[in-house]
């Protein structure tokens, strides 16, 4: 493991070393000059962890964006927002956050993949489905699943990083080095359009 920029970068010598690895369950870095003690071990998400992964978005999102979104807005949103994508947990680049009990508290990965359109371009990739449980807020847990999708994404030859952020979480990705593309409207469903934020991120 070695320092770069701002953040921990791992170094894997084989697949099966990146897909095993797993981090101390309390970890201080320097986060863009920070020193940041990151709570939790993390962990290669599996399918089955579906269920506990649901329960988690749905707290997340529902609680935490509500200071930003309106009520119908969010309401018509959350059925779209807090399902689990099936095809990010059996990728190998989605992970998980646990408390010592084992309960998850937080999640998030990439994709080679941009979301909706399923376009890949060789050396990006997009930062998908980020969440940290309301009681676990402000304690390295978000910036704990940045950290490993860095340096995971590096190790694969990736350089850059597109983000599309709710609107409350744009402070905390500028935080984590994302600049501002601008404003979007993700379209949900047949006649939804939740406002965002696209951001982006250069790792290499």
């Amino acid at each position: 493991m070695a320092l770069d920029r701002g953040h921990w970068v791992t170094v894997f010598n084989s697949r099966s070393e990146f897909k095993n690895y797993a981090a101390p369950e309390s970890l201080i870095v320097l986060f863009y000059g920070v020193a940041i003690r990151m709570n939790g071990s993390i962990r290669i998400a599996e399918p089955a962890d579906t269920d506990a992964v649901d329960a988690l978005l749905l707290a997340s999102y529902s609680s935490l964006l509500a200071v930003d979104y309106d009520s119908n807005t969010l309401n018509r949103a959350l059925p779209h927002l807090t399902a689990a994508n099936a095809s990010l947990l059996a990728s190998g680049t989605y992970y998980v956050v646990m408390e010592k009990s084992g309960r998850l508290v937080g999640c998030g990965g990439w994709s080679a993949a941009e979301p909706g359109s399923g376009r890949i371009i060789e050396g990006e990739a997009h930062i998908r489905h980020v969440a940290t449980h309301p009681n676990w807020v402000r304690r390295g847990i978000g910036t704990r699943v940045l950290v490993r999708c860095f340096s995971d994404a590096k190790s694969l030859h990736i350089h850059t990083l597109h983000c599309l952020s709710t609107l409350n979480a744009e402070q905390f990705s500028r935080a984590a080095g994302f600049i501002t593309i601008g404003p979007v409207d993700v379209p949900m469903g047949s006649s939804l359009f939740f406002p965002g934020i696209l951001m982006r991120r250069e790792i290499g």
